[in-house]
């Protein structure tokens, strides 16, 4: 194997975009290894870490960094070339005829904005997302890893500017329409979403789609908003925006276990909406995701129907539980006893793609799951995900099933996904898994044969 690092001054694409085309390097036949990032010390330290040397001289943080193994450099060069190409082809639009804005603040005074997408490496995310806040625009932020205080103080200064803040960590968000982040492709309706968890708004929402069932819009909040910390600030603020948006008739409010002085106040504004809502909330009523669903579609005066599954019977053993999604794996570790693992949570994701993006973290895991053991995964479609899941996660469920290993998948997704839902689930099927639309139904499954 060849190797190459480079330093590029004067190219920046954001995080998103670079995962995905180091992810689309590393399926190019003869590449090893492929980290295509912005040089800041966090992808440098990775680099390292991968074996790769560096230049001594100290970066300034504004490069690409680029560092290559592969059979073929030159060729795996001329791939990264035309894949950046691509990225440059779909830059937006100039804003004026003479200089597009290059900051939030200047873009929300051109009057032309609606919603501000903070898409930056998380001790950047601050600065953009108070701007957006200032200038009195909802604001997603899709960064990870801000401070605590940060958030606290955002979404404080958007309710005093009428705003909202979703986020940090808001993977998911469907406004109108429109899918933000990782979303699934939905049927619009009359179901509004608030989700403190991505993941979970993706089940629920992807459950009401399969019932034929649609949505208005889904808020996602961030993952920490039912904290003590946070205390639910952006959580009331979006359920007082939907209840006051003439085309939502039913609210459901999905999260991981909530801290119990934040459920009181949520549901305290909750009992004073014109709108009904349906309370998901893990580890309170002892509900799940499907059970949430189910009453979602009974609310509306429509019966649940039998979620399809494609299932395959297991022995008894220990279940191992490696999931891509925070909530997913919550729920599971609440329905089923056995070990555990979030490769979607922050420590897995410096500096490397997010687990529905890139699976290498959980095949990894997947080969260490030992005979007789059941390995629970969820995998996740639509947009912003892995573009064919199936195509690398099959023949390792095959080699795991060869070995005396049960894998029982839940697969979350929707027929209108790029992916496919039924296209994946027999790929999946066909490899070995039990597959099952129910997260729940999949880790109750799993839970049967577990000791």
């Amino acid at each position: 194997m060849n190797s190459l690092v480079k330093l590029v001054p004067g190219v920046y694409h954001d995080s998103v975009s670079l995962m995905r085309v180091s992810q689309a390097l590393m399926t190019t036949p003869g590449v090893e290894v492929a980290v295509v990032a912005m040089a800041t010390p966090l992808n440098l330290d990775l680099a390292r870490e991968l074996g790769f040397d560096l230049p001594s001289a100290a970066p300034s943080g504004s490069e690409l960094l680029v560092a290559l193994r592969a059979r073929d450099v030159a060729a795996a060069t001329g791939e990264l070339d035309r894949l950046l190409g691509e990225l440059s082809s779909r830059s937006p639009a100039r804003a004026s005829e003479d200089f597009p804005p290059r900051t939030t603040r200047s873009a929300a005074r051109t009057g032309e904005a609606n919603l501000v997408l903070v898409s930056v490496p998380g001790e950047h995310a601050f600065a953009e997302a108070l701007d957006a806040v200032e200038a009195g625009l909802p604001v997603m932020i899709f960064s990870d890893n801000l401070p605590v205080e940060q958030e606290v103080l955002l979404k404080r200064l958007a309710e005093e500017r009428g705003g909202l803040v979703m986020g940090p960590d808001c993977g998911t968000a469907v406004i109108g329409g429109a899918g933000l982040g990782f979303a699934n492709v939905l049927r619009p309706g009359a179901v509004g979403v608030v989700a403190a968890s991505g993941t979970g708004a993706q089940h629920v929402t992807s459950l009401l789609d399969a019932a034929g069932v649609g949505v208005s819009h889904v808020l996602g909040v961030g993952s920490r908003d039912l904290s003590a910390q946070v205390g639910g600030l952006s959580a009331m603020r979006a359920l007082r925006w939907l209840d006051d948006d003439p085309g939502t008739e039913l609210i459901v409010l999905v999260s991981k276990p909530p801290a119990p002085e934040v459920a009181r106040a949520v549901q305290e504004v909750v009992d004073k909406l014109r709108t009904p809502v349906v309370q998901a909330l893990l580890g309170v009523s002892g509900g799940d995701l499907t059970t949430a669903a189910e009453s979602a579609l009974r609310a509306l005066g429509l019966e649940p129907p039998d979620w399809p599954s494609w299932s395959r019977p297991v022995t008894r053993g220990p279940v191992r539980g490696l999931y891509s999604g925070g909530t997913l794996c919550t729920e599971a570790s609440l329905i089923t006893p056995g070990g555990f693992v979030d490769y979607g949570d922050d420590v897995f994701t410096r500096g490397r793609a997010h687990p529905m993006i890139d699976p290498t973290l959980r095949l990894e895991a997947l080969a260490k799951v030992e005979p007789g053991e059941v390995a629970l995964m969820d995998v996740v479609l639509g947009h912003g995900a892995d573009p064919d899941p199936a195509l690398r996660l099959a023949p390792a469920i095959e080699a795991a099933t060869g070995r005396g290993v049960q894998v029982v998948i839940a697969l979350v997704g929707t027929e209108g996904d790029p992916q496919g839902l039924r296209r994946q689930a027999a790929a999946l099927y066909e490899a070995g898994a039990a597959v099952f639309t129910s997260n729940a139904h999949a880790a109750r499954h799993a839970a049967g044969s577990a000791t």
